[in-house]
């Protein structure tokens, strides 16, 4: 794995290790002992993912605490533009967003710590985004802020979005518990 540092603090994206031969292709997606060594404390907790048609936007998510968490967010399949933002109040990067392009061909995977806000829009057909979390779900801490409140040129012109998504509140008007 290969860890490259992004504009906010502490999120990371990681290379994941894809050797190839007559067969195929092998990804590694986690290892632990790799992730402690580059200061990742990951506790595997829940994982899931979900498969999105071209142009869909989901996001902004996020647990607060108790229950906040940290991802490791990988496309085994297409390509997803993934985006995150540092909802920490005390942090140096508060309210700044960040993306970058995960994808079936480039094999990259975004660490992302507690306290920030997760989405992306699909690049491909079928796009998999896949997402493993260091807490379970819980219904109650589960929210989010509206993904065109956070500064971002999405560029596109007719997003589909979840009706849950689009009735989040702006980021400006988020009172951050992190």
């Amino acid at each position: 794995m290969i860890f490259d540092v992004t504009p906010l603090k502490d999120a990371l994206v990681v290379t994941l290790p894809a050797p190839t031969d007559n067969r195929g292709l092998f990804v590694k997606t986690f290892h632990d002992t790799t992730l402690k060594a580059a200061g990742i404390d990951f506790d595997l907790k829940e994982s899931y993912f979900s498969i999105s048609k071209k142009d869909v936007i989901r996001g902004m998510h996020f647990q607060t605490p108790p229950y906040h968490h940290s991802k490791i967010v990988f496309c085994p399949q297409g390509a997803i533009l993934d985006v995150i933002v540092d909802l920490r109040k005390e942090s140096a990067t508060y309210g700044q967003f960040f993306a970058h392009e995960l994808s079936q061909k480039n094999h990259k995977a975004l660490y992302i710590p507690e306290g920030f806000a997760h989405g992306f829009k699909a690049l491909s057909e079928d796009a998999m985004t896949y997402y493993l979390v260091s807490s379970e779900h819980n219904k109650a801490h589960d929210m989010g802020i509206k993904f065109d409140s956070i500064g971002m040129d999405w560029d596109v012109e007719n997003p589909v979005i979840s009706e849950r998504d689009l009735s989040f509140i702006k980021l400006n008007e988020f009172k951050s518990p992190f």
